[in-house]
């Protein structure tokens, strides 16, 4: 079951079939106001996931950047540094998209651990009434 745009993104991110669960995305219905709830292992796993994606994210900056360092023409005439144009302006766009990705899972990733501060705090807080002294 997908449940609203966040389901959809993660998704879109690890597919259909997410861990092996059919498509099943963490966290209960109930939500509203573009709001979904979930319990906090549900969050800390789903931060996971996210910072698992940052990671290959990063890995692949560091693949682009190897690539355009080590970039060069085939040879000396015009077509090879044709090619080595051409091939850096594609690389440029690549590098460009990863930088934006790897800025908005970042930005992501933090707004979830707020998110997981807040919901302990909130847990905790609505728990102490009912602890013994």
């Amino acid at each position: 079951m997908i449940i609203g745009e966040a389901g959809q993104a993660v998704q879109a991110v690890w597919g259909g079939d997410i861990l092996g669960q059919s498509g099943r995305v963490y966290g209960g219905g109930g939500g509203g106001g573009g709001q979904f709830k979930m319990d906090p292992e549900e969050l800390a796993s789903v931060i996971g996931l996210w910072e698992d994606e940052l990671d290959k994210i990063v890995e692949d900056k560091d693949r682009i950047n190897f690539i355009i360092t080590s970039l060069k023409a085939p040879g000396e005439d015009v077509v090879s540094g044709g090619y080595v144009s051409t091939t850096m302006d594609s690389l440029s766009a690549l590098q460009a998209q990863n930088d934006s990705m790897l800025k908005y899972v970042q930005n992501y990733v933090k707004k979830l651990k707020e998110a997981q501060t807040k919901t302990v705090a909130t847990d905790q807080g609505m728990a102490d009434p009912f602890r013994t002294v």
